[in-house]
């Protein structure tokens, strides 16, 4: 069997340092807001060119404690609504209703799965404070005209870069292109740990005070809790692991737009329809790569009969799930269309040529 990835097989490739750092780690005596987290912190930030990175529990909290500081600095108030596209995990959604704010749903663009742009100013109302931004499947989403649309209506740009590490917008890195980005580091990701693990990027340095005092029970001195707080601190050995493979991040995701400009080429299938690939290659670290398929059922059980694990990204979107039930009459089409026919192949910087080429072969063949 193919397998979708291989987490074992990519951090076998950096055992050596990795195990070297553990042992100096565990033998420290310090294991939570150490050394290791402020390192790291400072290479994400040197990374990705933004003045401030703080390690947080997981990608959720990253992108809840964005939206709750904006809140204590005044800047949003509960009730506000923050548009968010339609077709995405079920987090970024999390993130705006867990601060009771209200999700405003835009449909995405059908070539890039992106929200469209061209749809978020029919959306904005006097309540509106944000829009939530998601990089999805790894492809940026960002234009002048986006920029342009939020200084006009004095609206923050959050950015949801759980899955885009590494891409960037004319030469500006992802997490770097809003106000504020919400990272996650599950193993899955480009950028993995070996548990869960998360950050936020900022230019702005009150917004990061007030994030990292927020992410610390509410507290910047010891027993003097400022604001209702919680405890979302990334810790000492997934930050060590992290920044290790931190250094590897170009290496993978460029080995990663290697299979998919083959994928691109090579699979000829009219029941398949690909992702395409960006004139400027570095707006897609390809996370994942998405096909769509009407019978996506009998897709998915030829594959598995091929020895080729696939998964569903995702079969339910946010506004029909049971938990939402206040959006279930929503109807937004193309979205709707994309999570019943999505579903994504193998695709990792650890895949040998044979898997690459088994896998063309029998999606040809389907």
């Amino acid at each position: 069997m193919i397998q979708f990835l291989d987490l074992k097989k990519i951090n076998l490739q950096y055992q050596s340092e990795i195990e070297t750092k553990l042992i100096e780690t565990n033998r420290s005596g310090w294991y939570v807001l150490g050394n290791e987290v402020k390192k790291f912190e400072k290479n994400l930030a040197t990374f990705i060119c933004s003045k401030n990175a703080i390690g947080v529990a997981n990608g959720l909290d990253a992108l809840k404690l964005i939206i709750k500081a904006y809140i204590e600095l005044g800047v949003f108030n509960k009730g506000d609504e923050i548009i968010v596209p339609a077709n995405t995990y079920i987090a970024s959604v999390l993130a705006i209703t867990d601060n009771e704010m209200v999700p405003i749903f835009v449909e995405p663009d059908l070539e890039t799965y992106n929200i469209n742009i061209k749809e978020i100013e029919n959306k904005i109302t006097s309540k509106t404070k944000a829009i939530m931004i998601v990089h999805l499947y790894g492809r940026v989403v960002f234009s002048d005209k986006l920029s342009h649309i939020a200084k006009k209506n004095n609206l923050k740009i959050i950015e949801d870069n759980a899955q885009a590490i590494g891409s960037s917008y004319n030469g500006t890195k992802t997490g770097s292109l809003g106000d504020a980005a919400g990272f996650s580091f599950y193993p899955g990701k480009n950028l993995g740990a070996q548990g869960d693990g998360g950050a936020i990027t900022t230019n702005d340095n009150e917004l990061a005070l007030t994030i990292r005092t927020l992410a610390n029970y509410g507290s910047n001195e010891k027993y003097v809790n400022i604001y209702k707080g919680s405890n979302s601190r990334l810790d000492e050995i997934q930050a060590s692991i992290l920044d290790i493979k931190l250094k590897y991040i170009d290496k993978e995701n460029n080995k990663r737009k290697k299979i998919a400009k083959i994928y691109c080429q090579s699979i000829k299938n009219e029941k398949l329809i690909l992702p395409n690939i960006p004139d400027d290659e570095n707006q897609h670290v390809w996370h994942l790569f998405v096909v769509r398929t009407k019978d996506r059922d009998e897709f998915q059980s030829y594959l598995t009969k091929n020895e080729i694990q696939s998964i569903i990204h995702y079969p339910i979107p946010p506004h029909k799930q049971i938990c939402y039930a206040e959006f279930n009459n929503l109807y937004l089409p193309i979205t709707e269309k994309i999570h019943e026919q999505v579903i994504s192949i193998p695709l990792s910087p650890v895949m040998s040529n044979i898997e690459i080429n088994k896998v063309i072969e029998v999606l040809n063949n389907y």
